[in-house]
């Protein structure tokens, strides 16, 4: 493994435990933490942002580019995770077993097409 592999795998793994213990200290009632929640959410999503940066430097690789191509990829993405996690409330929050196993299979389905989106079918 690469030592510029190892590095982002160690910060996106981080980042993403920040980022999702934020969300769930933000959206649990239980835990009353919705502020440091916020804090937390928001660490992650500049710790992941910090991540990619240091990975593209490392890699000698430049930042992708802004063009309508990558922001729709990034939109869909970012719509695909979140109908993913609708269905994971729908199943453990409203406990719409059904419903939400088909709603989160739908999200998963349209997460698995991002690959082909970005990498193309040869």
């Amino acid at each position: 493994m690469k030592k510029s592999s190892f590095v982002a795998l160690i910060l996106g793994t981080v980042s993403g435990v920040l980022f999702a213990l934020g969300m769930c200290m933000a959206l649990l009632p239980e835990w009353d933490a919705f502020t440091e929640g916020v804090v937390f959410g928001a660490v992650g999503i500049v710790l992941s942002i910090i991540t990619a940066l240091i990975w593209c430097r490392m890699e000698n690789k430049k930042l992708p580019k802004m063009n309508g191509k990558n922001v729709f990829r990034t939109i869909y993405a970012i719509v695909a995770a979140l109908i993913l996690g609708v269905g994971m409330c729908m199943c453990l929050v409203w406990e719409q077993i059904i419903w939400g196993t088909l709603v989160g299979l739908l999200g998963i389905i349209m997460l698995i097409a991002i690959i082909p989106m970005i990498k193309g079918i040869k």
